[in-house]
């Protein structure tokens, strides 16, 4: 009797097995995705995001998901990055959904306000105070979707051919910047250039650019511009952390399964971790080794960074007042640095002053 009862359990067994198998392979298909990237594929750290986040997901699927990583020029430009998503030309893209202000000022954002956030701040109005939600919303209107998926940290302010001393010293500047840093600019006489990466250092040295900012240290000095320009100037007031975004297409988004939609998020998310942190370990040795080879650091003057802030909450109020969307993710983003900043100002931002004063004494 105890040997017949085995034996159908065990014929059970075998019958749930078969069942279950299919199931299981159902729910990780074998799936090719095309990413294209907004970078060039010499800087390894902003590039290597992209690569990175591939690599998460080829582990986290045991191959099943492989994504392909492009970079600009080899399906589309740069700053076309958000265009090839929403037309299926590509799967997904790596980008900063900043450089798409001209469809809507409010995507400036996503990648951060000039005077706004730190990367850690935006990574938490991000998430926890409305920022996903709101950006989401307004690229639902092109089909696509995002998640976040790296950041700069605070950038610095650019390599220029001259001093700049003066308010007066930026008028007919003419300045590689992107987003709305250079129409903050523009209201102080500079001529902003929005260009892809690949493009600035080429321009620099023909002296059709004055000035251009990218990232920070490591990447700059990657792309040569001390060659052209010996200035470099801090901080880049107009990136104080800058988030950059994996956007994908709405529809194949919502083909993936469940589970891998989650492990695209946690891949995304390990990505941007991934990237803050490889920045941090880089740009202090790129920084001495550029100052070593004659950089001359300068820091911009008090008026300026006045001015800049009176120019830039003057575009905030002309934005606001053109555009709904721009209103409130504006609103949003400033209830919440309210909100955050007095405690910052106690506890991170004292203890990070206290380590700088007393870094030879540690």
């Amino acid at each position: 009797m105890k040997r017949r009862t085995f034996l159908a359990g065990a014929g059970l067994a075998t019958a749930a097995g078969t069942v279950a198998a299919p199931a299981i392979a159902q729910s990780a298909p074998e799936i090719r995705w095309r990413l294209t990237s907004s970078f060039p594929k010499s800087l390894d750290t902003i590039f290597g995001t992209a690569q990175t986040f591939a690599k998460y997901m080829a582990e986290a699927t045991d191959n099943k998901f492989q994504i392909q990583v492009f970079g600009p020029g080899e399906i589309v430009g740069g700053l076309q990055a958000l265009d090839a998503v929403e037309n299926g030309s590509v799967e997904c893209a790596h980008t900063p959904v900043y450089y798409y202000i001209g469809r809507e000022p409010a995507l400036g954002l996503g990648t951060g306000l000039p005077f706004s956030l730190n990367a850690r701040q935006q990574q938490a109005w991000w998430h926890f105070a409305g920022g996903k939600e709101i950006i989401n919303d307004i690229l639902a209107r092109y089909g696509v979707t995002s998640l976040v998926c790296g950041n700069s940290g605070a950038q610095m302010g650019g390599f220029f051919r001259k001093e700049i001393n003066t308010v007066d010293d930026l008028k007919g500047l003419k300045f590689r910047i992107g987003g709305l840093g250079g129409m903050v600019l523009a209201k102080l006489g500079v001529v902003p250039q929005q260009l892809a990466p690949g493009d600035v250092y080429p321009a620099l040295e023909r002296g059709t650019l004055d000035a251009a900012e990218f990232v920070g240290p490591y990447d700059d000095e990657k792309l040569g511009f001390l060659k052209v320009a010996k200035y470099y100037y801090a901080p880049g007031w107009w990136e104080g952390g800058a988030m950059l975004h994996l956007v994908v297409n709405q529809k194949k988004w919502d083909e993936l399964p469940k589970n891998y939609q989650a492990i695209m998020a946690q891949a995304s998310e390990a990505a941007n971790n991934w990237m803050l942190g490889k920045y941090d370990a880089v740009n202090g040795g790129a920084l001495r080794r550029m100052v070593g080879a004659g950089a001359e650091l300068r820091t911009f003057s008090q008026p300026i960074m006045e001015a800049s802030l009176k120019a830039a909450n003057e575009l905030y109020a002309e934005l606001s007042a053109k555009s709904p969307d721009f209103k409130k993710g504006y609103d949003s983003m400033v209830a919440y640095r309210n909100d955050v900043l007095p405690w910052w100002q106690l506890n991170e931002y004292a203890f990070d002053t206290f380590m700088i004063r007393t870094r030879g004494r540690t």
